[in-house]
């Protein structure tokens, strides 16, 4: 299984190795990192996702990424290797770093980069601060690899993407910047998807 594994790092590597992502301006947005960590869980190959802490003042309760703000004169990678220890354990060396996939202007304000980065086998003790972390979840790949689906709402005259997650759905961003991945890092296919939106709770 290791010599999969190794397989599967290389392959998303040299996918994204490929890939020419989009720089967004920062017009005054505030710089932010997420990371698409690729672990293994009984030879199944999975993503980390976070479900926010109910008593955060923004976004409570919602899946994430782990992620955040970056500090100042931080790199998108440096950021999205420290979210991802605070939040969930995980400590990772900056080698470990796949590929960037393209920014996502958030309607909260966010400048988003969403870093791909190999976990590998995935340790049982991991945990997140509760003031900022309810729940860590491993998603297997196979359950978000698949066609998303497309709301139209009212507000907007972009579709809201949702992907399916635990018997229910995660939306935009992170849904936007997973399937960019799935597709990406797993398919070789150049998508973009900053033109999907994000549901009316989430633009706070």
């Amino acid at each position: 299984m290791q010599a999969m594994d190794a397989a599967l790092r290389g392959a998303i590597a040299a996918n994204l190795g490929r890939f020419r992502r989009v720089e967004a301006p920062a017009d005054g947005l505030k710089a932010a990192a997420v990371a698409l960590c690729v672990v293994i869980q009984e030879d199944v190959p999975a993503l980390l996702i976070t479900r926010r802490a109910p008593t955060l003042r923004n976004h409570a309760g919602q899946w994430a990424l782990p992620g955040g703000r970056r500090d100042p004169g931080e790199s998108a990678q440096d950021a999205a290797l420290r979210e991802l220890r605070e939040e969930t354990g995980v400590g990772i060396a900056p080698d470990a770093v796949l590929g960037v996939l393209d920014d996502y202007v958030t309607r909260s304000g966010y400048l988003m980069t969403p870093v791909v980065v190999w976990g590998g086998p995935v340790s049982p003790g991991m945990k997140g601060p509760e003031s900022e972390v309810a729940q860590i979840h491993v998603i297997p790949l196979a359950d978000f690899d698949v066609p998303p689906r497309l709301l139209r709402i009212p507000e907007s005259d972009a579709p809201v993407i949702q992907l399916p997650l635990l018997g229910n759905y995660v939306h935009a961003p992170t849904a936007a910047v997973i399937y960019q991945f799935c597709q990406a890092g797993l398919h070789g296919n150049m998508i973009r998807v900053d033109h999907f939106e994000q549901p009316v709770f989430a633009w706070k």
